[in-house]
């Protein structure tokens, strides 16, 4: 909390630029047809967080990302640092599916709202199934999605929670590439009571093709994604 308020002080004269008039701006679908300019301020924003914030960001393997659009962004999940951080390192438009909860929250709803984000109610089945219905409509037309499959945050900084399979529904239906993303220290930023500064990681894996999962259960790629992952954060920090 301290380090958020930390930020809100140090932007203090451009927060009111940015949300007031700059997200308002960019939700103006005729002038902006598409997100990607939306997207483009935000990542942009992102890169003022994370300096304000006092935080050293080291990114590795971008270039792992696809070159073609239409491609999933799997993320274990630390914290509200993870969105920052997917923001400032990946200059590809990307959307995100968040929980409704998140979504709904002051600041958080105006980016929702100018990248036409999709916002889930986890406690909905119905809800659930449109979610993998369109997700998968937008990837097939070319579309970038982030979903954290854990479904909410770890509580255990650099310790995983079990990634679930409902995610990877959409990856079935669209035979897109599965970008696995390994969040490490990041819990570390927005979590830790504290404006010292902190190093944090994140690393861009090798995707996951559609012939190397083609034959699983979602559950198993689920855990294909994770033990990608796990490696990835067991070699960072032995």
């Amino acid at each position: 909390m301290k380090r958020i308020i930390l930020v809100v002080l140090r932007c203090i004269f451009k927060l009111p630029y940015w949300w007031f008039y700059k997200l308002k701006q960019y939700q103006n679908k005729e002038k902006y047809p598409t997100i990607d300019e939306g997207y483009q301020f935000i990542h942009n924003v992102a890169d003022e967080i994370v300096k304000k914030a006092r935080v050293d960001l080291k990114c590795y393997g971008l270039e792992n990302l696809p070159k073609e659009n239409g491609y999933l962004i799997a993320p274990n999940h630390q914290g509200l640092f993870d969105i920052v951080a997917l923001f400032k390192t990946d200059k590809n438009t990307t959307k995100f599916v968040l929980k409704k909860e998140l979504a709904s929250t002051i600041l958080i709803k105006d980016v929702v709202k100018t990248l036409d984000y999709y916002s889930l109610d986890r406690t909905s089945i119905r809800d659930g199934a449109k979610m993998v219905k369109e997700v998968s409509k937008e990837i097939s037309e070319g579309t970038n999605y982030v979903i954290f499959s854990e479904g909410t945050r770890s509580k255990k900084g650099n310790t995983m929670g079990e990634f679930k399979g409902g995610t990877f529904k959409i990856a079935l239906k669209t035979h897109c590439p599965i970008v696995p993303v390994a969040m490490i220290d990041c819990y570390q930023v927005f979590d830790n009571n504290t404006i010292k500064p902190v190093t944090a990681q994140i690393h861009y894996l090798k995707p996951i093709e559609y012939e190397e999962y083609k034959d699983l259960k979602t559950n198993e790629i689920a855990a294909l994604v994770q033990s990608r992952i796990q490696a990835c954060m067991d070699g960072v920090l032995k």
